[in-house]
């Protein structure tokens, strides 16, 4: 009988399956994000390909810092003015980012907002980035695209999952395979 892989693992394999999904400089986007806003590493010296890239970066670090914020409400969302100061600073990062034009969907946005933020951030991602992709500062079908990307049921949605993302998307070296070796 063959062994069932345990939960955590199956978990991973969905994640990595998702993350597929998405075209490759969106993957390399939420890769580079996750850099900048886990503070994992040098992000401008590994994914700076050009100076525009880099001045691109540097603001990303910079938009990004509201993630503090965000961070430090969520751990409290006793207070009564909880909302808005989550809100505030979570729309204002995800501006950026849909500004960017890396995140062509709902579904890439989650997937990079819980890395960044973990599970309790998931009720507040549909108001959030309905409330940037409708930004007048987007061009009107960018704004259709990433509105209709957020399905009924997640609008609606009445309950949200507390599970933990457990697949963290990172770069990859290139290897060199050495033919006939």
């Amino acid at each position: 009988m063959a062994k069932q892989p345990n939960l955590a693992g199956r978990n991973a394999l969905e994640e990595m399956k998702e993350f597929a999904t998405f075209p490759k400089g969106t993957q390399r986007y939420i890769r580079r994000a996750l850099d900048v806003g886990l503070d994992r590493r040098d992000a401008a010296r590994r994914w700076a390909r050009d100076p525009a890239e880099l001045a691109r970066i540097r603001a990303q670090r910079e938009a990004y810092r509201g993630l503090d914020i965000v961070r430090a409400t969520l751990a409290d969302m006793a207070k009564d003015d909880a909302a808005e100061i989550l809100l505030s600073p979570l729309m204002a990062v995800t501006a950026f980012d849909l500004g960017e034009r890396r995140l062509p969907c709902f579904a890439a946005y989650r997937f990079l907002y819980e890395r960044l933020l973990g599970a309790r951030i998931r009720p507040w991602l549909p108001g959030s980035f309905c409330g940037a992709a409708a930004l007048p500062y987007l061009h009107p079908n960018l704004r259709s695209l990433l509105l209709q990307s957020v399905s009924e049921s997640v609008a609606i949605a009445a309950d949200w999952s507390s599970r933990e993302p457990v697949f963290f998307p990172d770069w990859v070296e290139k290897v060199e395979l050495a033919v006939g070796a």
